[in-house]
C-alpha cells in the first residue's frame, strides 16, 4: 500500500539553509566513519587512530583540490561558517582598525562586527543597489577614504542570489593595503571557486549547504597574508602537546579539540560527488532558477527580488506578495502542497533593508541537489493556487 508521503512527497526548496537529501555517497561515507573509524585523528598510533588520520587527510586534500587551494594546510575544518566568520573577524581586527563591508551581509558577519564596533573598530558600509549588487567603484571610494584593515563581503546573497565581484573587490583591497574576507556560505558548491586565483585572504564556507555535507562542519581558508588569533585553544595531540601555547602550525592552530570526523568524512564525500556531477548540477540549478523567476513573476501580486532572468545568480529566488504575508504563503505551501520553503528575514536584516523588504521579509525558494523541472513547475502551480484561494 502506498503511503500519502510517497504519493505526495515533500518538495524541498530550502537548500540555502541546508541541502537535503544528501547524496548516497555522503550517507555511506558517514556510516563508514561511524562504524570503522573509531580513533581520534592525530592522537595515537594504533590502527584506528591512524586510519582516521588518513581519512581526514584525504578529505582535506579533496576539499583543497575542489576549491583550488594550493596548500591544503591553509584549509581548516571548523564547526560552521559562522564559527569561521567569528574566528577571522575577532582574531584579526583590533580597536582603531577600519573595515569596509557590503550592505548585503548575513548576521554571521554583521553581529561579530557589531561587537567589534563597540570595542572601537570602525565599520564603513557600502550600500548595494536594489538587486543586491555592490558597485566596485563605490567600494573603492570607501576603501581609499582612510587606511583600511579589511574589506568584507559575501560571495553570494542568501536573500537575492546576487553574486558579488569578489575578484574586483579583492584587487581594490590589496591595492590599498587591506585584506579581503569573504563569506562563501552560499557560493560553495554552486559556483566555481578557485581560491588560488580569487584573491580572498580569508574564505569561509558552510559544509552543509551547496557542498552537500552534513550539518556541523565547515571550511576556513586563510592565505599566508593573515594569521588571526585562534578563538579556541586546547588539545591538538602529536608533536604539539608540549607547547605552552597553541601551536603556530596550520591546520592544527585552528583545529583545537577533537575533530568532527564523521562530518569531515561526509563533507569530503560531498565534495567528491560535486567533482563528478557539479557542472551538470550547476547547469540544472540555473535552468530551474530562471524557470522559477519567470513562472513565479506571472503569479498575480508577486514580485521577484534580485537580478533579472539571464543574469547569473546562485539558485536562490525570493518573492514578496502585495497582500499576503511571507509566513502565510509559506505555511499554506507547506500544509496544502508539502513544499518546504522559508519565510522571513533569513538571518540577513541588512540585506532586507537594502532591497526594501525589512518590514515584510520574503518567501525564499532555494534549489539544490534533488530538485527537478517537475518540482519547479509544481511549485509555480502551487503558489498560483495559494494566491488564488486568498
Amino acid at each position: 500500500m502506498t503511503s500519502p508521503a510517497t504519493e505526495n512527497p515533500i518538495r524541498y526548496f530550502d537548500h540555502a539553509a541546508s541541502s537535503w537529501p544528501k547524496p548516497d555517497a555522503v550517507i555511506k561515507a558517514m556510516d563508514l566513519a561511524m562504524r570503522e573509524l573509531g580513533g581520534n585523528p592525530g592522537r595515537g598510533v594504533h590502527e584506528l587512530a591512524l586510519r582516521t588520520s588518513r581519512a581526514v587527510f584525504e578529505a582535506r586534500g579533496a576539499c583543497a583540490r575542489y576549491l583550488g587551494v594550493p596548500d591544503a594546510r591553509d584549509l581548516m575544518f571548523v564547526p560552521s561558517c559562522t564559527a569561521a566568520c567569528n574566528l577571522v573577524l575577532k582574531g584579526l581586527l583590533r580597536p582603531g582598525d577600519r573595515v569596509v563591508v557590503g550592505s548585503m551581509e548575513h548576521n554571521a558577519i554583521t553581529r561579530p562586527l557589531a561587537t567589534l564596533a563597540a570595542a572601537g573598530v570602525e565599520v564603513v558600509v557600502v550600500h548595494a543597489d536594489p538587486t543586491g549588487f555592490i558597485d566596485p567603484d563605490h567600494a573603492e571610494k570607501a576603501v581609499a577614504a582612510a587606511p583600511t584593515r579589511a574589506v568584507i563581503c559575501q560571495h553570494a546573497s542568501n536573500v537575492t542570489g546576487t553574486i558579488q565581484a569578489v575578484g574586483d573587490l579583492a584587487d581594490i583591497a590589496h591595492a590599498h593595503g587591506a585584506v579581503m574576507i569573504v563569506d562563501g556560505a552560499q557560493a560553495g558548491g554552486h559556483l566555481s571557486v578557485d581560491l588560488g586565483s580569487l584573491g580572498a585572504d580569508a574564505y569561509l564556507l558552510s559544509g552543509h549547504k551547496g557542498l552537500l555535507g552534513p550539518q556541523g562542519i565547515g571550511l576556513m581558508y586563510l592565505s599566508a597574508r593573515i594569521d588571526p588569533d585562534p578563538l579556541v585553544e586546547g588539545g591538538t595531540g602529536g608533536a604539539f602537546s608540549l607547547e605552552e601555547g597553541e601551536t603556530a602550525e596550520r591546520p592544527e592552530r585552528y583545529e583545537a579539540g577533537t575533530l568532527n570526523t564523521p562530518g569531515i568524512i561526509g563533507l569530503g564525500a560531498g565534495v567528491g560527488f560535486l567533482g563528478e556531477h557539479g557542472e551538470e548540477l550547476r547547469r540544472l540549478e540555473l535552468e530551474l532558477t530562471f524557470r522559477l523567476i519567470e513562472g513565479l513573476a506571472q503569479t498575480p501580486g508577486v514580485r521577484v527580488l534580485g537580478p533579472p532572468t539571464g543574469v547569473e545568480r546562485v539558485p536562490v529566488v525570493s518573492i514578496v506578495h502585495d497582500k499576503l504575508a511571507a509566513d502565510e504563503i509559506a505555511f499554506a505551501l507547506d500544509r496544502q502542497a508539502r513544499i518546504a520553503c522559508r519565510p522571513g528575514l533569513h538571518c540577513s536584516p541588512w540585506a532586507h533593508r537594502t532591497v526594501g523588504t525589512l518590514e515584510s521579509g520574503t518567501v525564499r525558494f532555494s534549489i539544490g541537489h534533488g530538485i527537478s523541472v517537475a518540482d519547479a513547475d509544481y511549485l509555480i502551480g502551487s503558489l498560483e493556487r495559494v494566491v488564488a484561494s486568498h
